[in-house]
């Protein structure tokens, strides 16, 4: 079993446009939108720091200093919930100020996933480090980039997140080969030979598509410099990785895990319903809510109105609207 020192850095990727999640993400950047009363990204920030992870770097856009803001201690805000005797809310606010380092390092422009890493590659020093991809949510018992770290323990070489997809999905994902394709993997790791980045159903190596976790060994530095630009103009990690398996172990792990695109409209919409689901404030009342909405085909809170209600109603939104324009004019 090969030793290896603890693997303590990681890197989020979150300087891209979002384009997939427009017009939402025009002045907001993506990893920002909330999913079940919090930011996307900060599912990334958790299972990282859930694995062990001591320093994050976030990789972002200049303007996206939202993000900063968000992890950045908050001193005012704190003193505020304290005086509306929210203490547990204002502790919760601290001690997650205090659990990693994260740093900040800026993408000039969207170049691709290899090229927004390359961009933390001074902060790695050498050492292998893990790659989240914030609107990926992976749900799991043990956090899918602890599964990652356990994994690097038992093989070494650099990890990948896997699992099976549908054929009509390929042309979405980064897709991977490996040694002996008449054998499906069910659970644990697999030996890569080949990536491809989104290839059509018939090129496709095999039905197994990169779920947007990485485990990368300092190697991957060298193959991300040998790779030119490929699909949309973008220097690819998916090609490096192919780089990489020809000559270095590159191992598919098949994680355990619920996982969420949540980087598109409806992948976004699942993660909110499901694991708001989950949370024990919302899960009762949501059931309810959701279990009326299979019994009606209107929405809940919105009886039809008679003519005598609408008249009504009319003449009640004229009266709100004359004391609000009598309002302003003071």
């Amino acid at each position: 079993m090969p030793l290896h020192n603890k693997l303590t850095k990681a890197v989020i990727p979150a300087a891209g446009f979002g384009t997939r999640m427009l017009p939402a993400t025009k002045a907001l950047p993506k990893e920002m939108l909330p999913v079940a009363a919090k930011p996307m990204i900060q599912y990334a920030v958790e299972e990282a720091i859930a694995s062990g992870i001591e320093t994050i770097v976030v990789v972002i856009r200049s303007r996206k200093s939202i993000l900063q803001a968000h992890f950045r201690r908050d001193r005012e805000l704190e003193s505020f919930l304290e005086g509306r005797r929210q203490v547990s809310a204002a502790e919760l606010l601290r001690q997650f100020a205090k659990l990693a380092e994260l740093r900040y390092v800026e993408q000039k422009k969207p170049l691709g996933l290899a090229d927004a890493i390359s961009c933390a590659r001074s902060v790695m020093q050498g050492e292998p480090f893990v790659v989240l991809l914030p609107d990926v949510i992976i749900d799991s018992v043990q956090p899918a980039t602890e599964q990652l770290i356990r994994a690097h323990k038992r093989h070494g070489g650099s990890i990948i997140a896997i699992r099976e997809i549908e054929p009509q999905e390929v042309e979405r994902f980064g897709v991977v080969g490996f040694e002996d394709a008449k054998t499906l993997p069910k659970h644990g790791s697999v030996r890569l030979t080949t990536l491809a980045e989104k290839p059509s159903p018939a090129d496709a190596p095999s039905r197994f598509g990169i779920f947007g976790r990485y485990l990368l060994e300092d190697d991957i530095w060298d193959a991300i410099a040998k790779i030119g630009c490929g699909l949309r103009g973008e220097v690819q990690l998916t090609d490096a990785l192919n780089l990489l398996c020809r000559k270095k172990l590159v191992h598919g792990l098949l994680f355990e895990g619920r996982h969420f695109d949540a980087g598109n409209p409806l992948g976004y919409l699942m993660a909110n319903i499901e694991l708001s689901l989950r949370d024990p404030r919302l899960a009762l009342p949501l059931r309810e809510y959701l279990s009326g909405l299979q019994s009606c085909s209107e929405p809940r809170h919105s009886p039809k109105l008679t003519s005598d209600d609408r008249s009504q109603s009319d003449r009640t939104q004229q009266t709100g609207l004359g004391e609000a324009s009598a309002d302003r004019s003071h």
